[in-house]
């Protein structure tokens, strides 16, 4: 059947999204916690410098994006190979958005945790790490979830830059059979299947983090 005959070759550009996806949502959750860190805890110019950083990758397109690091940088003497310009883009992108959901959690956490801290005569590093920080990751998980989902959705636009992933694939693909039904059809539960994966994997992480939080409240009963 032409079925089976087109899984190959998807699988194949399924491996280069999920690869590209997971290496973006690594880097880029180093750069939402250390932007967002930034903005709460930081001084000034680390606050005005994570703000800027934020806004203007959240305020401007990612297809945009991933045009100027591929066409444009190269015009002033730095060239990105195509992975490497999709994943750069898609963890700036991560970073950008990942900041707000880590700013937000850090509010969220009640002025009275860090004035007790404050009292204990605990260091900022140390309240940060110990006490605020914890519960924080507890309240971001379900949104940081639904990002990661969204960077695999938004991992499609990076075969607009000649990387062979499960989209440009499948584009190829269709160009050549003309059958795109099929094809694309094959295309859709591609990433269904990657993004149900996803969502198990960061429903047993938000479990076990949820549970660790609970054994320290558990201990001071």
């Amino acid at each position: 059947m032409e079925f089976w005959a087109y899984v190959p070759s998807l699988a194949r550009g399924a491996l280069v999204t999920a690869g590209i996806t997971l290496a973006a949502i690594a880097i880029g959750a180093v750069s939402a916690f250390v932007a967002g860190i930034a903005r709460v805890e930081g001084g000034r110019i680390a606050a005005a410098i994570a703000l800027c950083y934020t806004e203007v990758f959240r305020g401007t397109s990612l297809l945009v994006q991933l045009f100027w690091f591929y066409y444009a940088l190269p015009l002033v003497g730095l060239t990105l190979e195509p992975v490497a310009t999709g994943v750069t883009v898609l963890a700036l992108h991560v970073g950008a958005y990942g900041s707000e959901i880590v700013r937000g959690a850090l509010n969220a956490v009640s002025p009275l945790q860090r004035e007790a801290a404050r009292a204990l005569n605990f260091g900022r590093g140390h309240t940060l790490v110990h006490v605020v920080l914890p519960q924080a990751v507890v309240e971001m998980m379900p949104a940081l979830g639904n990002l990661t989902i969204e960077t695999l959705k938004l991992s499609s636009l990076v075969s607009l830059i000649s990387i062979t992933d499960l989209t440009f694939r499948a584009q190829a693909m269709r160009n050549l059979t003309l059958d795109s039904t099929t094809v694309y059809a094959l295309t859709l539960i591609g990433y269904f299947a990657m993004s149900l994966v996803l969502m198990l994997a960061l429903r047993l992480v938000e479990r076990l983090v949820r549970r660790g939080a609970a054994f320290p409240k558990a201990a001071h009963a």
